[in-house]
């Protein structure tokens, strides 16, 4: 059988500054004035070099229409890029607006937007947050009014090359604002729902009793087998006492996974993943896949998500293609998956519509999101032909497609209709 793999691309290090200076004006007019009990909470994601974040904004008692979020940086944070808002930056001083789809948020409510940018050694993240001129987070009252556009040269975005949105109703790309599409959310408003609630399949490995996994797991080694081998831990565990180690070697025959054995055709259409990983070699530049699941609607070909390029990407067996793509500035959209701890990764798929979110330790991840428009860098090859996924299992363990070797450790992993969170 044919192996498909993607050629690995260079790689820059880092996204370049945006260099124009551009003047934004809110999408929506007459921003409503902010209750004094507004809420805004910044959950960072920081590797070497770059960093995202996710921003929540709660108003309070007060509804919104339209709206101005600010800081400042105590760090060297540059924006490069957003999702689900107009923002730019001027110094260390930050100014988020309202994207044309997002303006309305009802009291009690509240709604997401994202940035990624680069940072150099200093990256603490920003404390003191003001929306619509008002200070945010229990800070002392300040003016009311929504402060001016900064002057000067600021980094703006969207750009061609930003991400998606990930926010639980609408699915736009960063140069489209349609329409919103409630029933295709791919995130809650809020926090999510800790453990697993709702979810179809909810294992912790910690009914494994033997050496080898069995019972709801089996091991499988698609296409062939060679060195790579899969066996239950009770050394290394994320919670409990058991995990699942993937001994995953070189080369193109040492694949090996562990499938769930459980029926998942309760999950439906829309599937929401979640699993903890743990590793110890960096993502190589060849291509590597550490979860697989099969797709009745592409021929029973598998839909994995991996690395190359020293980033995380999904990746179509069918057709070989990636998300995001393997440009340079596609890459730097992505992130890489931390070594030596454990960390959260979550993704959805949406069949009806096909569409696709992941999120890492609670982050949206910009470079692998594809939001049905097709999008230069980001999901402009994914969306070469008309995809809508029906997948019916869910494979955990390890592929290398050159030669890259990995040792892996697998944990509560959960898969439901409805995102389960970390």
């Amino acid at each position: 059988m044919r192996i498909s793999h993607a050629r690995p691309a260079p790689v820059v290090a880092a996204v370049a500054t945006l260099a124009a200076a551009v003047v934004v004006t809110p999408l929506v007019a007459g921003p409503a004035a902010a209750a004094q009990g507004c809420q805004v909470d910044y959950r960072p994601t920081v590797w070497p070099g770059g960093f995202t974040a996710t921003v929540r904004v709660a108003p309070g008692d007060t509804a919104l229409n339209g709206w101005t979020v600010g800081w400042t940086y105590p760090g060297d944070q540059r924006i490069t890029g957003a999702w689900n808002a107009v923002v730019s930056q001027s110094g260390a001083s930050v100014t988020a607006r309202n994207a044309a789809w997002n303006g309305s948020v009802p009291a009690g409510g509240a709604t997401e937007f994202g940035v990624q940018g680069t940072v150099g050694p200093a990256a603490p993240a920003p404390t003191a947050f003001t929306l619509n001129g008002v200070p945010c987070n229990g800070a002392p009252p300040g003016p009311t009014t929504a402060p001016p556009s900064p002057s000067g040269s600021p980094t703006t975005s969207p750009s061609a090359t930003t991400s998606p949105s990930p926010t639980p109703t609408t699915s736009p790309s960063p140069t489209t604002s349609p329409s919103p599409t409630p029933t295709t959310s791919p995130s809650p408003t809020g926090p999510p729902p800790a453990g697993c609630a709702g979810a179809v399949l909810c294992d912790g490995f910690e009914n494994q009793t033997g050496s080898a996994p069995s019972g709801d797991w089996a091991v499988v080694h698609p296409d062939c087998a060679g060195t790579g081998a899969a066996a239950v831990d009770t050394a290394t565990a994320h919670a409990g006492s058991r995990s699942v180690r993937i001994d995953g070697g070189a080369g193109y025959c040492n694949h090996v996974f562990v499938r769930a054995n459980r029926d998942l055709s309760a999950v439906g259409a829309v599937r929401y993943g979640r699993l903890w990983v743990r590793h110890t070699t960096a993502l190589p530049a060849d291509h590597v896949t550490f979860l697989a699941m099969t797709d009745a609607a592409d021929g029973n070909r598998d839909l994995r998500m991996g690395g190359q390029n020293g980033a995380l990407q999904w990746n179509r067996a069918s057709d070989d293609a990636t998300l995001p793509e393997q440009s340079p500035a596609g890459v730097a959209l992505s992130v890489p998956l931390p070594t030596g701890r454990w960390s959260c990764v979550e993704f959805m798929v949406d069949g009806n519509t096909g569409q696709l979110r992941t999120w890492l330790d609670g982050a949206a991840v910009a470079g692998l999101t594809a939001d049905g428009v097709p999008t230069h860098d980001v999901d402009g090859q994914w969306y070469g032909r008309t995809w809508r996924p029906r997948l019916t299992d869910l494979k955990i363990g390890w592929e290398s497609y050159g030669g890259a070797a990995d040792t892996l450790w697998f944990d509560d992993v959960a898969l439901g209709a409805t995102r389960i969170g970390c």
